[in-house]
C-alpha cells in the first residue's frame, strides 16, 4: 500500500473525517438551495444526504464506520429540539388561544397520516413487517423507530419513509396550502408540523415565526400522541 493510500485509510476511520463530510455535505447544500433562489424542491437536506451517501460510496466507507464519528452532529439533536421551545414561547399568548382547535387538529390529522400509510401499504400488498414501517411516517425520526420496532415494523425502513416525508412535505407543503387557499399562519405550521415533522418545521421557522411556533407545536404533539396511541390501538387490530 502507497503512503497515500495509507494515510486515506486512516483519515478515513478518524471521527474527525466522518464530522468534516457532514458539514461540508451541509454547505454544500445550502450553497445549492441558494444558487438555485431557495426553491423548495432544492431542499438542503435532500442536497446533503445525495452528496455524503454519494461520498460515502465512492470511499467505500462502511456507515458504521461514518456514523461513529457522525454521531457527534446526532447528539446535537437533541438540544435542537428542545430549542424549538423558543419560538413555542414567544408565541405562547397565541397559542394558548388557539390551543383547543390547535390539539384537535394536530390529533386528527397525526391519525390520518397513519392511516394513509397503513393504506398504501395494504393498497400495494406490503408484507407486514413493512404496513408496520410505514404507520409512524409522520412522527419525528426517533419517536418513529421506536414505535416501528414496537408494533413489529423495521425501524431503518421507518427511518427512510420518515426522512422522506419531511423532504417531501417541506417541499411541496407549501404549495398544496396555497393552492388550497390556507392563508393562516397557525394552520400552516399545523399542517407541516404535523405532516413533515422536524424537517417541515425547519422550512417553517424560516418562512414565518407563527408558522414555525406552531409546527413545532405539532411535532412534538403528534409524536406524543402517536407514541402512546399507535401502539395501544396496534395491538387491537392485531387481536
Amino acid at each position: 500500500m502507497t503512503p497515500l493510500a495509507e494515510i486515506w485509510v486512516y483519515l478515513a476511520q478518524e471521527p474527525l473525517a466522518a464530522l468534516t463530510a457532514t458539514l461540508l455535505a451541509w454547505l454544500a447544500a445550502l450553497r445549492v438551495h441558494a444558487w438555485c433562489g431557495r426553491h423548495p424542491l432544492a431542499n438542503p437536506v435532500l442536497i446533503a444526504v445525495v452528496l455524503l451517501a454519494g461520498g460515502l460510496l465512492a470511499a467505500g466507507i462502511d456507515y458504521r464506520a461514518y456514523f461513529s464519528g457522525a454521531q457527534f452532529v446526532h447528539f446535537l439533536l437533541g438540544p435542537a429540539t428542545v430549542a424549538l421551545a423558543v419560538p413555542l414561547y414567544r408565541q405562547f399568548a397565541l397559542v394558548r388561544r388557539s390551543a383547543l382547535a390547535a390539539t384537535a387538529s394536530i390529533i386528527l390529522g397525526g391519525a390520518f397520516a397513519a392511516l394513509a400509510g397503513i393504506g398504501i401499504a395494504l393498497a400495494l400488498d406490503a408484507a407486514p413487517e413493512v404496513v408496520a414501517s410505514l404507520a409512524p411516517r409522520s412522527v419525528t425520526t426517533p419517536v418513529a423507530m421506536g414505535i416501528a420496532e414496537r408494533i413489529g415494523g423495521l425501524p431503518s425502513l421507518t427511518a427512510v419513509v420518515v426522512i422522506l416525508s419531511g423532504i417531501v412535505g417541506a417541499a411541496l407543503g407549501p404549495v398544496v396550502l396555497d393552492w388550497a387557499g390556507v392563508r393562516d399562519w397557525r394552520a400552516r405550521g399545523i399542517a407541516i408540523g404535523t405532516a413533515s415533522h422536524g424537517i417541515g418545521t425547519a422550512r417553517a421557522l424560516s418562512v414565518n415565526a407563527t408558522a414555525g411556533a406552531f409546527s413545532g407545536l405539532a411535532m412534538g404533539l403528534n409524536a406524543l400522541a402517536t407514541a402512546l396511541l399507535l401502539p395501544l390501538l396496534w395491538g387491537l387490530l392485531a387481536q
